[in-house]
């Protein structure tokens, strides 16, 4: 039990977590593609825990010091950028930093994040950004229809666990948990269809695996699970494509 509250509040908590399968995500599309190398997937780590912490510690006694730490993510990035990329990897970087901080930034009289139901969707956009842009050479319509798709259906689940403390719209007050839910299915299989049509054949069986890992997370979400069903078990599915990937050439599955 200590292990697993451990394992919450310095994993999970601290945004290592969410972090760390938004880079799997990637890493997953990079290998794919074949652009893989290990300063981007530092890039994107970095990118994705900066982000997650700044939107996090906002309004509290923290943010002075998460503010510090952004900063200094930031530079760390363009350096990153600089030695081992372009000026061009450095603008796409830039334009996704100020997506992100015009999703939740609080001295913004209207952030993306207080507009009714455009939260799940700005959200997949960003993540398919990452993959689809900021990795690669040439913007990739597939790939950022793939994670677009895939991530706004991964946030589903938790405009689900936020129902009874959202002050704005979401699709769970609009439309029911089981509508949501219906939704979701819908894009997640739209995904999985393009990632059949569009990637190679191990990467798509991937995608495919984690759809069914996917639709049953997505049927047990309900508003009375703990926080933990959400942001481990519905978090974890953005990095399965990568993990059913590499047990697949582990054990020569497909």
């Amino acid at each position: 039990m200590n292990a697993l509250k451990l394992l919450k509040k310095y994993i999970i908590d601290s945004q290592i977590f969410v972090s760390l399968m938004g880079t799997f995500f990637a890493v997953f599309f990079m290998l794919e593609q074949q652009t893989f190398r290990w300063p981007t997937v530092a890039l994107i780590f970095i990118t994705y825990f900066s982000g997650y912490l700044y939107t996090k510690y906002q309004k509290t006694k923290h943010f002075p010091k998460i503010l510090v730490l952004n900063c200094l993510a930031g530079i760390d990035s363009a350096v990153l950028i600089i030695l081992n990329h372009n000026e061009i990897r450095l603008l796409k970087w830039f334009v996704i930093v100020v997506l992100g901080l015009l999703y939740n930034s609080f001295f913004l009289e209207t952030y993306i994040r207080k507009i009714p139901l455009l939260k799940v969707f700005y959200v997949g956009l960003v993540w398919g950004l990452m993959n689809c842009w900021l990795t690669l050479p040439e913007f990739s319509l597939p790939i950022f229809l793939i994670s677009f798709l895939f991530i706004t259906a991964l946030v589903l689940p938790f405009d689900i666990r936020d129902m009874k403390s959202d002050t704005v719209k979401t699709f769970p007050l609009l439309i029911g948990v089981q509508n949501t839910k219906y939704l979701a299915y819908f894009l997640v299989f739209a995904a999985t269809i393009l990632s059949l049509y569009y990637l190679k054949l191990n990467f798509s069986l991937s995608f495919l695996l984690t759809l069914i890992s996917t639709f049953i997370l997505i049927y047990f979400s309900e508003n009375s699970n703990k926080d933990s069903y959400f942001s481990f078990w519905v978090e974890l599915c953005s990095g399965l494509p990568l993990l059913f990937l590499i047990l697949s050439e582990m054990f020569y599955l497909y």
